[in-house]
């Protein structure tokens, strides 16, 4: 029997960040992965599809050009070069920021194979039992898939299928309308795939904003991509081409295309791992439940990442890893904060959030101001040419604090920082105005926005 302080299911970013911070702690550590190390995001998530993403982009600008006078003149793609490009990059980022991290941390050991819980405090894995004082789960997520007729006997792409494949396909049906369907559904167009997008919700990025969804839906279609919304699902089939049997807004329709990708979503991974035997509670999608400190109601197990179904970022994994293993090794001392968690779609324009939307707002009872400023009135945006997107603050009305920003510009990533720290520190319409913004940036239009809660920007000289 193998004895550890701290055991951790999975080898992706919630699992190694537990590791290391229990090494930081003294304390010894198993990490157990099954599959390839380095989980969702550096293998078939955030790393092949931003590289990807950015590819398309370079490749569109090629034929694609904003200023007056300047005619683009295209270029050649070779899509299987920039794959093996894509391969190479996440080969490099699996060993550089996961194996070869492990050689720093002796107090870290690798088990390989699959484990499933014999009690509270062991772990069978493929033969080799383990004992651990605490015991963390952090086995991710999977891409979930609806049980539509036909669809499985017809096959489909997840976007793990959608980011290996090595050649193009000439059209696409893809069925989401959150931030994976709108990410590759922009990016097999811009390489010059015909793509259909068939959304449930009533606007693309059903989450957020309206105002964003709908405006982001105007701009793709203006990039040649069919979207429909309000669409139910009702029948699939493949002869040489796929075909989808659909209601769009109660309407039958038929749509046809060489490939079909489902984005519909991710399931987190507690099946074989004889949690249930256990006694850990479950909750929607499978998720693990836990309670602030991370914790399971099997007081020695705790989980991070994306298997509780708490939002699926690695950044939000990584934290959580960490908690954990803190809270698990010194007695629940720190509890979850995720009050202001940023998040990014990478289409072009890009959209970036935080905090509450308007209805969320509302929902929780709160009374609020908001203020929505199109991007044409940032000087950064006049001055490139681009004034595609919009900003949206939402405001408690009372204490005028920020509590949700939404972006929806090219720069929007790099633009909603000062909004977490204005969610996460309470920080107000005041705060935002008084504070000095560098002019002809695109972070400014953040200041513009919060001076648009009482003033026209139309009335506003540069700078002021």
């Amino acid at each position: 029997m193998r004895r550890v302080d701290l055991a951790v299911l999975g080898g992706g970013s919630a699992g190694f960040s537990a590791a290391i911070r229990a090494h930081d702690l003294g304390a010894s550590v198993a990490l157990i992965e099954g599959g390839t190390i380095g989980g969702t995001c550096v293998n078939v998530g955030c790393v092949p599809s931003k590289t990807m993403i950015r590819a398309a982009d370079a490749y569109h600008r090629t034929s694609h050009s904003p200023y007056p006078g300047m005619t683009p003149l295209g270029a050649t793609l070779d899509y299987a070069r920039v794959v093996e490009q894509k391969d190479e990059l996440v080969r490099n980022l699996r060993q550089g920021k996961y194996i070869d991290v492990l050689s720093e941390y002796p107090g870290v050991t690798l088990l390989r194979g699959h484990a499933t819980f014999t009690g509270p405090q062991t772990l069978d894995v493929d033969g080799e039992t383990v004992h651990a004082n605490k015991i963390i789960v952090t086995t991710g997520s999977r891409p979930w898939i609806p049980d539509v007729p036909g669809l499985q006997e017809s096959g489909f792409w997840t976007s793990t299928e959608a980011l290996a494949a090595t050649t193009l396909p000439k059209s696409l049906l893809v069925v989401g309308g959150r931030y994976i369907a709108v990410e590759l559904a922009q990016t097999f167009a811009r390489f010059g795939t015909r793509v259909t997008v068939l959304q449930r919700s009533a606007h693309l990025l059903p989450d957020g904003e309206p105002e964003i969804g709908l405006e982001l839906q105007s701009m793709l279609e203006g990039e040649g991509l069919e979207v429909h919304t309000n669409v139910e699902l009702r029948r699939v089939s493949r002869q040489d081409d796929v075909q989808l049997q659909v209601l769009v807004n109660g309407e039958p329709r038929e749509f046809r295309a060489e490939q079909l990708l489902m984005a519909t979503g991710r399931h987190p991974n507690t099946e074989g791992f004889g949690l249930e035997a256990l006694g850990v509670q479950l909750g929607e999608r499978g998720a693990l439940k836990v309670d602030a400190y991370l914790r399971s109601n099997v007081p020695s197990v705790y989980a991070a990442g994306d298997v509780t179904g708490h939002a699926q970022y690695v950044y939000v994994a990584a934290y959580e890893g960490s908690l954990a293993a803190e809270n698990a090794l010194n007695g629940n001392v720190r509890e979850l904060d995720l009050k202001a968690v940023p998040g990014v779609t990478f289409s072009d324009p890009a959209v970036a959030t935080v905090g509450l939307t308007e209805a969320q707002a509302i929902e929780a009872g709160r009374t609020v101001r908001t203020s929505v400023l199109p991007m044409s009135s940032v000087p950064r945006a006049q001055v490139n040419f681009d004034t595609r997107g919009l900003i949206k603050l939402v405001a408690d009305a009372t204490s005028t604090e920020i509590i949700g920003a939404h972006i929806l510009a090219p720069d929007a990533g790099e633009m909603i920082q000062p909004a977490v720290f204005a969610v996460k520190y309470g920080l107000t319409i005041q705060d935002f105005t008084d504070t000095l913004f560098p002019y002809l940036t695109h972070v400014e239009g953040l200041r513009l926005a919060a001076r648009a809660f009482d003033t026209d920007p139309k009335k506003l000289s540069c700078c002021a």
